[in-house]
């Protein structure tokens, strides 16, 4: 366990005491008992455990977590797609007291060579969202582990979560949180570490900000240069300075042009005050200057530019998605022949149809896939129920609500990813000797395809491995190739 050595900054005698030391007694492992030192929260028979090793077990915690007490109930968090861990568990105890020995003992034990973190589980999660007495610390000695971390600042108060960042490998990142039960602890603890040389490095201790206020911050912070755009090609400096001068003194005006000496139709102003450079931009935004209507900003640095259009699309595409959540839907197998208002009316039946479309090439022909939407997520998941499997114009369709490229590969990863010892010997199963992945049709001629009753068992990994298996752009589609063997799998399977 790293070592701590809290002293002041010699360089700016500011004369702020070093913290006392943690005042807990260490327990039989060495833990600090000052995990429990703090009022017992309301349902605090109910224990959170972080930092889990993926291949940790329910059976591993039972063993780990009953040597303190009685369980009533362990639940290791799994996704509901792979089952795979995501790292976190709840655990119960029948009183509370048995949870309070257990998150003072087993607090930061190596499981699986991963140190676990235990907090008590708030089912109320405002204070977790409020970010109540919760502090950032940077600039950390790599040394310094979550345990570490714990015994240097438990001496302010009872502390509820505390974590130091950490890369893939587990080593630190330099940066941790504490998170206190009150706020005066946390304000005690910044007021006492802050500027602090610990392990000879002086730390920043701090509040912490979330990411939407951090970036808010950001754009709030003061400016002294404006951008304007959206100017008239007769706009000169002089009138950029007349007009932005009635706000306060400015050091520069200057109206962009190219190499022609055209105007580009933007420029900047620099004023000598911040507070004066607001006044302008708060008043001139969206004025109309020879019947142009002017876009009065901050002027931001390219960086600055691309983190806000950035967001801005990340917003949007959010917004996109949350809009059709659960209601629209992937139609696969489709015939040739079924056009847009064919599809609309075979959907229709189920519910208000709000968009349908046939995906096709270029030239116009159907690529045997399209999307259809609906008013409702019930209308949606109706026509899932009835047509998925249903065979139309002799072909069985898939019938699935829509999901992003990324969304349907890290699923069909994730399902082979639970049975890695069929995964490498289906591939070479599948490739029909190249025909499927680089249509060579000779191939095909000259390869032994086994009768459907010997595929049938193996017909969603067989198409799972088909489906991320690289193939050639021109062969963007098998049906033609492989018709019998690729809606047998689907209609089996899916």
């Amino acid at each position: 366990m790293a070592q701590i050595q809290v002293q002041r900054q010699q360089a700016a005698a500011t004369g702020a005491a070093a913290p006392p030391p943690p005042q807990s007694m260490p327990t039989q492992n060495g833990m600090a008992g000052g995990v429990a030192t703090g009022p017992i929260p309301l349902g605090s028979t109910s224990l959170y455990v972080g930092d889990l090793d993926l291949n940790v077990s329910e059976a591993q915690l039972a063993d780990l977590f009953g040597q303190v007490g009685q369980l009533v109930s362990i639940r290791v968090c799994r996704d509901q797609t792979t089952r795979r861990s995501l790292g976190y568990a709840y655990i119960n105890f029948t009183n509370g007291q048995e949870a309070a020995r257990a998150l003072e003992l087993l607090n930061f034990t190596p499981l699986n060579n991963s140190p676990i973190r235990i907090m008590y589980s708030h089912r109320d999660p405002s204070l977790r969202k409020s970010g109540a007495g919760n502090i950032y610390i940077k600039n950390l000695d790599k040394a310094i582990d979550h345990k570490a971390l714990h015994d240097t600042f438990s001496a302010f108060g009872n502390i509820l979560s505390c974590k130091v960042a950490t890369d893939a490998s587990g080593q630190s990142k330099g940066y941790g949180f504490v998170q206190f039960d009150t706020e005066e602890a946390a304000k005690n603890a910044i007021d006492k570490l802050n500027g602090m040389l610990i392990n000879d490095k002086q730390v920043y201790v701090g509040p912490f900000l979330r990411k939407q206020e951090r970036d808010s911050s950001t754009s709030n912070t003061r400016f002294n240069n404006v951008f304007v755009k959206n100017l008239s090609e007769s706009t000169a400096d002089e009138d950029l300075k007349n007009v932005f001068g009635e706000y306060g003194s400015i050091t520069s005006a200057v109206v962009m042009r190219d190499g022609d000496g055209k105007s580009r139709c933007f420029g900047f102003v620099n004023f000598e005050n911040a507070d004066d450079a607001a006044k302008a931009v708060e008043a001139l935004n969206g004025k109309k200057f020879d019947d142009k209507e002017w876009f009065v900003a901050k002027a931001q640095k390219k960086s600055e530019r691309e983190q806000e259009l950035k967001g801005r699309f990340e917003q949007s595409m959010k917004e996109a998605v949350d809009k059709y959540q659960g209601l629209n839907l992937y139609i696969k197998n489709l015939d040739d022949t079924i056009s847009d208002e064919m599809l609309k009316e075979m959907f229709s039946e189920f519910g208000t149809v709000t968009s349908c479309k046939v995906v096709r090439d270029p030239s116009g022909v159907s690529k045997g896939s399209g999307f259809v939407a609906f008013a409702t997520p019930e209308e949606a998941s109706r026509a899932i129920n009835e047509m998925n499997g249903k065979m139309i114009v002799s072909k069985p369709l898939y019938v699935a609500h829509a999901q992003r490229k990324e969304e349907r590969r890290a699923r069909l990863q994730g399902i082979l990813g639970m049975y890695p010892g069929v995964w490498p010997s289906l591939v070479d199963y599948c490739r029909f000797a190249g025909s499927v992945f680089t249509n060579e049709a000779s191939s095909y001629a000259s390869c032994s395809w086994p009768s459907y009753a010997d595929v049938s068992p193996w017909c969603t990994w067989a198409w799972a491995a088909v489906s991320l298996w690289p193939r050639s752009s021109s062969h963007d589609s098998y049906s033609g190739t492989f018709p019998d063997f690729r809606c047998r799998c689907w209609y089996t399977t899916l």
